[in-house]
């Protein structure tokens, strides 16, 4: 119970400062994705940085760039991303419990990525404690047809049962299936 309550409450922290964000017309909107997955509800709430640089046409670097390689980035922009899960998951073999995480991502040069969540929450997106991480997983890329020109984030059923993580930018799509624990 006492777990719902920091959800709920780092929730509407988050909302309010999402809401906050909006308000200041940041060149990184927030963003927010969510779904019920096997009777759990899971959700990311997020920033939204654009391919291309504020109030021009050109177009910048992102991955090995903007998003430079071997370097922990904060998933998004502004705040850190947080992820709530209602009930415990399963994403590649981690068993992350019920509550609030923030997501990092560690490219790579070699064009792959780990997928970070770490339990500390609530920070600048760029306060990074690696004492904090719960685990770190490998995600599945793949190259989209059309290029994302703003960083979006989904939460999908996976046709094969659970759920998918999805983050799409530029011409890359990073995922990882995860299961609500029964």
């Amino acid at each position: 119970m006492k777990r719902l309550l920091n959800i709920a409450i780092a929730s509407a922290v988050l909302l309010t400062a999402f809401g906050a964000a909006a308000q200041q017309n940041r060149p990184s909107p927030p963003g927010v994705t969510g779904q019920v997955i096997d009777g759990a509800r899971v959700t990311v709430y997020y920033a939204r940085p654009n391919t291309k640089k504020a109030g021009s046409d050109e177009a910048r670097k992102i991955w090995g760039g903007l998003v430079p390689y071997g370097k922990v980035w904060r998933t998004g922009a502004n705040e850190a991303t947080l992820l709530t899960v209602q009930k415990p998951v399963v994403i590649a073999g981690t068993t992350v419990p019920a509550g609030a995480y923030t997501l990092f991502t560690l490219p790579l040069e070699d064009g792959s990525a780990k997928l970070i969540i770490n339990k500390q929450v609530g920070q600048w997106g760029t306060q990074y404690d690696e004492k904090q991480d719960l685990a770190r997983i490998d995600l599945k890329k793949d190259t989209l047809e059309k290029p994302v020109e703003q960083f979006t984030m989904a939460i999908e059923r996976n046709p094969d049962g659970g759920g998918l993580l999805k983050m799409m930018w530029e011409n890359t799509q990073f995922s990882v299936p995860f299961t609500v624990q029964k």
